[in-house]
This record gives C-alpha cells, structure tokens and sequence, in this order.
C-alpha cells in the first residue's frame, strides 16, 4: 500500500488486503481504516518527497550519533553538559547529512502549492503561458 503510485491504487490494495485478512487480523483492518487519511498524507507532497515522508526512522537517525557517544562516554554528567554535548554532536553530524529530495519543492509546499498523487495541480486561476509572454 505505501509503495502505490497513486492514492487510487493505494485504496486499491487496502480492499485487496481486507478481503484476504479482514476475517484473520480484524484489528490491523480496524487500525487501516481509522488511520487512512494519515498513513496516506504524504500524496499531498510532492513525490519527490515521498521517500522522507515514509520513513518514521528521520529521528532516530539524527541521534545515532548522541547516543553513540553518551554511551562511549558513560552518560554526560548533568543536564547542561547533556544538551551541551548533544548540541555540539548534531551540530557537527549536519555537515554529513544527505540533502532531502527535492529540496527545490519545499518552498512551493510552504506556499500551500497543491499536489494531487505526488503531482503539482495546475492553479485554475493562473493566467495560461501564452498570456504571460505576451504581457
């Protein structure tokens, strides 16, 4: 379901998933259903952003680093020192980290830009190329 192309083939496998397990697994079917219009979310964005939105690890990978040296160094002492160090590691541990896809698109997300299954919906008010140029 989450690798569907589209939102359409997306709901497509959720009724191909409730016939097949629906009558096993009824709570998971339940939890589908109530949590649809989320787990479904990211056909909003671009799809160039669908990769970072699909993972729940975005957290988790940003402090490998702190939790690898708080337990090298056994814990940082106190509170202050805590959020010292783990500044100072996220800090340094930025300037390795991969650029997001499609960076470019953040803007026009920000701006409340429309995308329908990954793709950008033409704004029905905009004036046609044609115009534009001969403006």
């Amino acid at each position: 379901m989450m690798e569907a192309p589209s939102r359409q083939d997306a709901r497509a496998a959720l009724e191909r998933f409730r016939s097949e397990f629906d009558a096993k697994y009824p709570k998971a079917v339940a939890k589908l259903d109530r949590d649809w219009a989320h787990l479904t979310a990211f056909y909003d964005f671009p799809s160039e952003h669908w990769r970072h939105l699909r993972t729940s690890n975005a957290i988790e990978s940003s402090f490998a680093t702190v939790k690898l040296r708080t337990r090298v160094t056994k814990g940082a002492g106190s509170k202050k020192a805590a959020l010292v160090m783990a500044y100072k590691l996220l800090d340094a541990a930025q300037e390795r980290w991969r650029r997001f896809n499609g960076h470019e698109l953040v803007a026009d997300v920000l701006a409340g830009i429309t995308y329908m299954d990954g793709i950008r919906v033409p704004d029905e008010h905009a004036a046609p190329q044609d115009e534009k140029v001969a403006a």
